[in-house]
């Protein structure tokens, strides 16, 4: 696709296809993204980029809240946001390093461990047990085909079940999706989210 013909609307290059305008969405989408508006005070580049193609928006995003809002899951939202910053860094995508970082500053309240954990996990202060969840994550992040019975064992004796198992590649999993769209897609972080959180609250 050319330069020429990236976007339909003035908003500023946030994406290499075209970035539909919010009035044009259809109803639903258009409704979750006012929604998120509401809440955050903008709107998070990702919703109105993805927009371009309204059912895998849609479906995208049911998948992202089975995931990541399953009942019942014992991981907290920061280690949640510490797999999806650390896989992010691993495959370089730009796009959720900088908006889960952001997200990860938040819940943690911790303004420093999101740097840590996105240039090597290994050297942030989090616990052994969060270093293991991240080595598992990276691992079938990056060579999926390596997984063994002895990285299950490695995790269990850290205390995760299953279950938990399942939560830490299904988050894995669907941000691998998600940093692949947001690369190819030449997605572009809101600058909001480089400054969030980076000072701790008084």
């Amino acid at each position: 696709m050319s330069s020429e013909s990236k976007n339909t609307s003035s908003k500023p290059d946030i994406s290499r296809y075209p970035v539909p305008d919010l009035d044009s969405l259809p109803d639903d989408i258009r409704e979750r993204i006012l929604a998120v508006q509401e809440k955050a005070k903008f709107i998070p580049n990702v919703f109105i980029v993805l927009a371009y193609r309204p059912a895998e928006f849609r479906a995208f995003f049911a998948y992202h809240d089975a995931v990541m809002e399953r009942e019942g899951s014992t991981l907290s939202p920061a280690e949640k946001e510490m797999i999806i910053v650390a896989t992010s860094a691993a495959n370089s995508c730009q796009y959720c390093v900088v908006a889960h970082g952001a997200l990860l500053r938040i819940f943690s309240k911790e303004p420093l461990l999101a740097d840590q954990i996105a240039v090597n996990y290994l050297h942030a202060p989090i616990t052994m047990k969060q270093k293991q969840m991240l080595a598992f994550s990276v691992k079938l992040c990056r060579t999926p085909e390596l997984i063994e019975d002895a990285d299950y064992a490695q995790l269990r004796a850290q205390g995760f079940n299953d279950e938990d198992i399942l939560d830490i590649a299904g988050v894995t999993s669907f941000f691998g999706l998600s940093n692949r769209m947001a690369i190819v897609m030449n997605m572009q972080a809101n600058t909001e989210f480089y400054t969030m959180a980076r000072e701790p609250k008084k």
